[in-house]
């Protein structure tokens, strides 16, 4: 059975580190959400009348992530946290993407709650997904660009699995590979804080709706949470 897990020094790094792994198994992917596609649109709509969410550095979580990234190398004002990109898209043009249901889910989530979510389609991970600093070598193949290829900075923080980089800076940019589409029926999906303290209610509120919502289009969920003292979470289906 495949895991997801902590790299014992990225656990070291950020020991306030907290990830809720929310798995969804047989997971309906084709059908419209109207609920999410009328919880987007009233943001939109908020938003176009100048009622914008907190990003960058007047949000302290996002503020918190700026951190994080600088931390480990990155500069997040050029590659920034998902969800401040999310954020930031909103304020500028009024507009959230429209992918499919599953993304269009978490991006929901994400932006309302302010934690960075992702998502990776488990029929194509190849062995364990790890979170940890790279080396320089590995390759990475953006989202949308399936023909480019590129390798991450030494010491970046990635999630990696046993073929390539699946996600770069964190949570800045997914790979193409493994991106959730209305075909994937096993997702799993990551809520993150590298502040426990602070923000690890907002992201358990986070993975609590998330959880939610995808219940009702799967056959089963489950959460779990990674920590550095709980670092690795089993992927497969438990046995019923």
């Amino acid at each position: 059975m495949s895991e997801l897990r902590v790299s014992e020094a990225v656990g070291q790094a950020f020991p306030r580190l907290r990830i809720a792994v929310v798995v969804a198994w047989g997971f309906s992917g084709y059908s419209p959400w109207p609920g999410v596609d009328a919880e987007l649109a009233a943001l939109e709509k908020a938003a176009a009348s100048g009622r914008t969410l907190l990003d960058g550095q007047s949000d302290p979580h996002i503020a918190a992530w700026y951190a994080a990234y600088r931390a480990f190398g990155t500069n997040p004002k050029r590659e920034r946290p998902s969800v401040d990109a999310l954020r930031r898209r909103l304020a500028r043009t009024a507009r959230l993407p429209r992918i499919n249901p599953a993304v269009d889910c978490y991006n929901l989530v994400s932006v309302s709650h302010g934690v960075p979510a992702g998502a990776f389609g488990l029929d194509a991970v190849h062995g364990d997904i790890v979170v940890g600093f790279a080396a320089g070598h590995e390759e990475f193949t953006p989202l949308g660009s399936p023909e480019s290829a590129e390798h991450p900075r030494p010491g970046e923080v990635i999630y990696a699995d046993g073929t390539s980089v699946l996600t770069r800076h964190w949570n800045h940019r997914d790979a193409e590979r493994t991106k959730v589409t209305e075909r994937s029926s096993n997702i799993v999906f990551m809520l993150e804080t590298t502040e426990s303290a602070l923000f690890g209610p907002a992201v358990d509120a986070a993975a609590a709706d998330l959880a939610a919502r995808a219940g009702t289009r799967s056959r089963r969920v489950a959460t779990q949470w990674l920590t550095p003292a709980s670092p690795a979470a089993p992927l497969g289906e438990p046995a019923t």
